[in-house]
C-alpha cells in the first residue's frame, strides 16, 4: 500500500493523519462494533469505466465520491472471472472448488457458511436486492427480491421471498427503488446488511431511455490492443468473443428488416439471438419503445441502406457496443447517488460501510474482445472501493494484492465476528490503517473452469499473479503456458514462457503457484 503515517501532537492529544497519494486524511476514532453494511455489486463493470480509476471514457461522480471519502484498491482481483462463481466466492470467502460453483451451470449450495447468514445469526437484519444468478433460493436473508435468471433490462421479473412479480420500469431504477424501500422500512433497532446487486452493465447492454443519447455525438477511442493478433497465445486465438462476432440483433439492437442474416457466432453458435432480442424489445411499454425507436431507428435505417464492411464494420460494432455499455454504467452511478443521498438524509452515512465492486472485470475492446473469463488483466481485475467514515480515513489508495475472497472476512471483522476457519480470504481492515502486514499475500491464485460447455470457448486455466509477473497454465488438451512481465508488457502481448532470460523467474513463479495450490487445496496438474 502507498501509505505513510505522520503523527502530530496537539494540546488535547494525539491526532493521526494519513498521507496517501497526495491526500491528507484525519484518522477517525475507533469504529463502532456493529456498523451497517451495504455491498453494491455491478455485473461486468470494468475499472476502465470508472473515473476514479482514471477512465477517459466516462465520468462516474457518485462512485468517485465513495473513493474520495474512503479507500480505493488498485490491485483488486477475482479468483474465477465469471458471474455465478464469482458471486459464490464473495458470499463464502472460499474458492470455486470449495464452494462447489465452478461455472454458470452449477447450483449454489445454500447450506454452506456465508457472511450474510453469519451476520443474520448475530442480529443483523439482512436483505438481498437485485441480481442473484445462483439457481437456488437465497439463504441467510430476512428479505430478498432477486431477478429471475439473468433478468431483463425492461419490465423485469423479481422473485420476492419466493413469489414471482413482474414490474414495469427499468431494472437499475427498480433495484434501487427496492433498496431504498428496505432502508425506509428496516428495523431501526438492528444494524442492517444490504446486498444491492445490479444487473447492469451485463450483456445485452440496454440503456435507460433517459441515457440513450449519451455519448451519441462522438466516437470513442479504440483500445491500443484492439487489433491484437494473439501471437504466442493459442488460447486467446481460439476464443470466440471478438467484437465483430457479436449478434446484429441482440447486441447491436438491429431489427430483422435491417439485415439479411446474422453473421457472427455471438460466442455461442447454437444460440438463436433473434427471439431473445424480440422478447427484450417487446417487454418495453409503448412510451419506452417510442423513445427507443427515436434513437435506434436511424441507426437501423443507415445500416440497412449501406452496411459497413471489413474493419469499418468492426469499428462500427465497437461504437454501438461501448456506447450502450457506458450508458448502462451511467445509470448505475446515477442510482448510487440516490442511495448515498438517502444515507445522508437519515444520518447513516458515517456508521455505514459501503462497498462498491463488480463480480469481475470486462473487455471493452481490449484484444478485440468483449466478455471476461480469461486471467488477463481486464477481466481478472475488479473495482473495489470501501467507504466507512467512522472507521476508515478518507482519500486512501491501496495497492496491496486483494481478492474477492476477502469480502466475507472483512465484513465479519468490522461486525466484530470471527471468520470461520474454512474461509480462505483475509480481512482487509489492516490495509485501511497502515502498510500491509509482513505476511500479506505475495500472489493471487486464479482458476477458470467453464469449457467446452457454455459460451466463448475459453480454455480452462489456472495461474498466479504477483505484483509484477503472471504465469498461466491452460491445462488439458491444449497444455500451454504463458508468462508475462506486467511492468514491461502491461497489455500482455508478449508470452515470455520458454525464454532463457526469464527461465529463473518462471521457475520461481511455478514454485509459488504450486505452493498456493497446496494451500488452497486445489492441486491440479
Amino acid at each position: 500500500m502507498k501509505w505513510k503515517p505522520l503523527w502530530l501532537a496537539g494540546s488535547v492529544g494525539v491526532i493521526g493523519v494519513i498521507v496517501v497519494g497526495g491526500f491528507i486524511a484525519t484518522r477517525r476514532p475507533e469504529a463502532p462494533n456493529r456498523p451497517n453494511i451495504i455491498v453494491i455489486m455491478a455485473d461486468d463493470h470494468a475499472e476502465r469505466a470508472i473515473s476514479a480509476y482514471g477512465s477517459s471514457l466516462i465520468q462516474t461522480p457518485n462512485i468517485d465520491r465513495l473513493a474520495d471519502e474512503g479507500i480505493l484498491f488498485t490491485s483488486s482481483f477475482v479468483t474465477n472471472s465469471i458471474c455465478a462463481p464469482s458471486r459464490a466466492v464473495h458470499l463464502t470467502g472460499t474458492y470455486s472448488h470449495r464452494n462447489g460453483l465452478r461455472d454458470n451451470r452449477d447450483q449454489f449450495d445454500g447450506s454452506q457458511t456465508t457472511f450474510p447468514a453469519l451476520l443474520q445469526k448475530a442480529g443483523y437484519e439482512t436483505a438481498l436486492i437485485g441480481k442473484w444468478h445462483l439457481k437456488t433460493e437465497p439463504v441467510g436473508f430476512d428479505h430478498w427480491r432477486v431477478l429471475t435468471g439473468q433478468g431483463r433490462y425492461y419490465r423485469p421479473v423479481f422473485s420476492e421471498n419466493g413469489t414471482e412479480v413482474e414490474h414495469a420500469g427499468y431494472v437499475t431504477d427498480l433495484i434501487t427503488d427496492f433498496a431504498l424501500e428496505f432502508l425506509e422500512n428496516r428495523d431501526t433497532k438492528k444494524p442492517f446488511c444490504l446486498l444491492y446487486h445490479h444487473k447492469a452493465p451485463h450483456r445485452n447492454w440496454m440503456p435507460s431511455t433517459r441515457h440513450l443519447d449519451l455519448f451519441a455525438d462522438k466516437d470513442l477511442p479504440l483500445p491500443p490492443t484492439f487489433h491484437d493478433d494473439y501471437k504466442g497465445r493459442l488460447a486467446a486465438r481460439e476464443a470466440d468473443m471478438r467484437i465483430e462476432d457479436m449478434y446484429l440483433s441482440m447486441d447491436m439492437k438491429l431489427h430483422r428488416q435491417s439485415y439479411e442474416q446474422e453473421t457472427g457466432s455471438g460466442g455461442n453458435p447454437d444460440f438463436d439471438p433473434e427471439p431473445s432480442w424480440s422478447a427484450s424489445y417487446e417487454a418495453m411499454t409503448r412510451q419506452e419503445k417510442a423513445a427507443w425507436d427515436a434513437h435506434y431507428d436511424p441507426i437501423n435505417r443507415a445500416f440497412a441502406d449501406e452496411p459497413p464492411g471489413g474493419a469499418d464494420r468492426t469499428e462500427w460494432m465497437y461504437q454501438r457496443y461501448i456506447r450502450d455499455y457506458l450508458r448502462c454504467v451511467a445509470s448505475i452511478d446515477e442510482n448510487l447517488g440516490r442511495v448515498l443521498d438517502r444515507l445522508d438524509e437519515h444520518g447513516l452515512s458515517d456508521s455505514t460501510i459501503v462497498i462498491y465492486t463488480s463480480d469481475q472485470g470486462f473487455y471493452l475492446g481490449e484484444h478485440g474482445w468483449y466478455d471476461k473469463r480469461f486471467m488477463y488483466e481486464e477481466s481478472m481485475r475488479t473495482p473495489l472501493i470501501i467507504r466507512y467514515p467512522d472507521g476508515i480515513a478518507a482519500g486512501q489508495v491501496a495497492d496491496a494484492l486483494v481478492v474477492n475472497l476477502d469480502t466475507a472476512p472483512t465484513l465479519l471483522d468490522y461486525a466484530g465476528l470471527p471468520a470461520p476457519p474454512e474461509m480462505q480470504g483475509r480481512s482487509l481492515r489492516p490495509l485501511t490503517t497502515g502498510p500491509p502486514p509482513d505476511d500479506w499475500r505475495r500472489g493471487v491464485y486464479y482458476h477458470y473452469y467453464e469449457y467446452p460447455h457454455g459460451w466463448h470457448r475459453v480454455r480452462p486455466h489456472y495461474g498466479i499473479r504477483t505484483d509484477r509477473y503472471k504465469l498461466i497454465h491452460f491445462y488439458g488438451e491444449l497444455d500451454a503456458w504463458e508468462l508475462f512481465d506486467l511492468e514491461n508488457d502491461p497489455h500482455e502481448l508478449n508470452n515470455l514462457f520458454g525464454s532463457d532470460e526469464y527461465s529463473e523467474i518462471a521457475r520461481r513463479l511455478l514454485e509459488q503457484l504450486r505452493s498456493l495450490q497446496r494451500k488452497y487445496g486445489d492441486e491440479v496438474g
